[in-house]
C-alpha cells in the first residue's frame, strides 16, 4: 500500500457501531488512544472491519483547528 497522506497510525479496531448509511469505527493506536472515524457501511462491510482486526488509521487533513476556554 502506498499513500500519500504522512499520518499512517497502525492500530486495531475496538468498536465498530453499524447504522443505517455510516458506520462509526472505533480504532486503538499504541499508547491506549482511541480515534474515531465515520464511513460508509458498504465500506466497513467491504474491509470486513471487526473488533480485534489490525487497521491503519489514515489522517489527511490540510488544517487543524485549536480552540480554548
Amino acid at each position: 500500500m502506498k499513500i500519500s497522506a504522512r499520518n499512517v497510525l497502525k492500530g486495531k479496531v475496538k468498536q465498530v457501531t453499524p447504522g443505517a448509511v455510516n458506520s462509526e469505527i472505533i480504532v486503538e493506536i499504541p499508547g491506549g488512544v482511541e480515534m474515531v472515524s465515520i464511513i460508509t457501511k458498504a465500506s466497513a462491510e467491504k474491509l470486513g472491519l471487526k473488533a480485534g482486526k489490525e487497521v491503519y488509521a489514515i489522517v489527511k487533513a490540510s488544517s487543524v483547528m485549536i480552540g480554548i476556554d
